[in-house]
């Protein structure tokens, strides 16, 4: 059976993935702050704009402002698309309250604002944009799980397909990924290193269900008027491999102890 498939905005990683993201997924991004995920989401729905689909970007740590001028930094009108009745953008507490605010971070005024955006640009293909779904379970990570499956079980009726970004930082915590990454269909995971003195980001697909999807991690960039740009596939790196540092701390220091603590010979 044919998959149908909808572009990110991104002709690379659309090959990457196959022709796209299957309809009616959704698909987790992931990874530490200023790795390029808000961008990604970006050209999904510019893309989607393009393509006549209904489009919902919901921004929960940016400001409406914020998104509009990022996607006019790389030639996407989304003011344009929201005088337009194209694009909903909803805010959550970031910025004038009005009909697309959310004023309380729960999954229930989520899904109920989300739906509402929904009838309001009418019946057809939509996407949606949830940026960030871990803002909704800060104050209570052991419920990450239950609410990001009562997310996409409710919006799945909705003809919905979803980008849903999920924060953490490697130094602090990774548990904010792990409720949508659970429940997702697919994950996009972001990662950066600092290697020379300079910011360098990469972009692997960990998980897409019925897509012969790429295996490799790809360097990526993020370019004035043009956006995320694939660099093309990187080989092995201590990086990818080696365990995080406080793991190796750890082992190191357990391994200290043992030696101290071992009885000496007699002499």
């Amino acid at each position: 059976m044919l998959v149908e498939r909808l572009s990110t905005g991104v002709q690379a990683l659309d090959k990457m993935l196959a022709g796209g993201i299957p309809r009616g997924f959704c698909v987790a991004v992931t990874g530490e702050p200023g790795a390029g995920k808000t961008i990604l989401c970006i050209h999904f729905i510019a893309q989607g704009i393009a393509d006549g689909d209904r489009c919902i970007y919901v921004t929960t740590e940016e400001s409406r402002e914020s998104i509009i001028t990022q996607a006019g930094q790389f030639g996407f009108d989304f003011a344009g698309a929201v005088k337009d009745g194209r694009l909903v953008l909803i805010d959550a507490l970031m910025g004038t309250e009005d009909q697309w605010t959310i004023r309380a971070l729960t999954v229930e005024e989520l899904v109920n604002k989300v739906i509402e955006a929904k009838k309001a640009l009418g019946y057809g293909r939509a996407r949606l944009v949830i940026d960030s779904l871990s803002a909704f379970w800060l104050d209570k990570p052991a419920m990450a799980r239950r609410h990001s499956y009562f997310v996409k079980k409710v919006l799945a009726k909705w003809d919905f397909t979803i980008l849903a970004t999920s924060q953490y930082a490697i130094t602090t915590s990774e548990a904010f990924g792990w409720g949508v990454e659970h429940i997702a269909d697919g994950i996009i995971r972001f990662r950066r290193f600092v290697r020379n003195g300079v910011l360098r980001r990469y972009l692997l697909v960990e998980k897409m269900r019925q897509t012969p999807h790429s295996l490799q991690m790809h360097e990526i960039a993020i370019e004035h008027g043009k956006g995320l740009v694939i660099l093309g596939p990187v080989g092995e790196r201590k990086e990818d491999i080696a365990l995080p540092r406080k793991v190796m701390e750890k082992i190191q220091k357990a391994s200290e102890k043992k030696e101290f603590e071992q009885p000496k010979p007699s002499p």
